[in-house]
């Protein structure tokens, strides 16, 4: 560390220069794969698009369609459930979110045994979205806060079917099940 001093007109000005460092080289180059670090044993991976966490156990990204063979050799040779269950993407003014469906998963999300968890969709955007904004709805956000994450995620791609259908979803049929620790309040 460096200290200067200058004293004008009876002032006592000091200048401290504490460090000087090269910013880290950025990354120029993004693998989906691990990317081995020399100096340790350990390994940094590349979160997909859209990644996050939901909440204890539960996780959301997008995966594309159809499903890659890697990962179902992934899921496969890691003992790991695989729930798929068919909603298909459609666009506004032609949509039928089929809300047994979302309620099918809804009961496999909260089940503890079946996590962790990810939720995904071809972009983890509209029916992921739907499916996190109806699990919201049961914790008892307020539309707003669930409206604000589907945005965030959905980005310029957000549709109004998609909000309206999370708004008008009736959880009641869903209260009896057991909620994963983060969401009891």
């Amino acid at each position: 560390m460096k200290v200067e001093e200058e004293v004008h007109g009876g002032n006592i000005y000091r200048t401290i220069e504490v460090a000087v460092v090269d910013p880290p080289s950025p990354i120029t180059k993004l693998s989906p794969t691990a990317v081995p670090d020399n100096n340790s044993d350990d390994d940094f991976f590349i979160p997909p698009l859209n990644f996050s966490m939901v909440d204890n156990g539960i996780f959301r990204c997008l995966c594309p369609e159809p499903y890659p063979e890697a990962n179902a050799q992934f899921v496969k040779s890691n003992g790991i459930q695989l729930f798929q269950f068919g909603i298909e993407g459609c666009k506004e003014p032609f949509v039928n979110i089929p809300e047994d469906t979302i309620r099918e998963a809804l009961q496999v999300v909260l089940d503890v045994k079946n996590h962790p968890l990810l939720i995904h969709c071809k972009r983890g955007k509209h029916r992921t979205g739907c499916v996190v904004g109806c699990l919201r709805k049961l914790q008892k956000w307020c539309l707003s806060s669930v409206f604000d994450e589907y945005q965030r995620f959905a980005a310029a791609k957000a549709r109004v079917s998609d909000q309206r259908f999370m708004e008008l979803f009736d959880v009641s049929s869903l209260k009896h099940l057991p909620m994963s620790s983060c969401s009891k309040r």
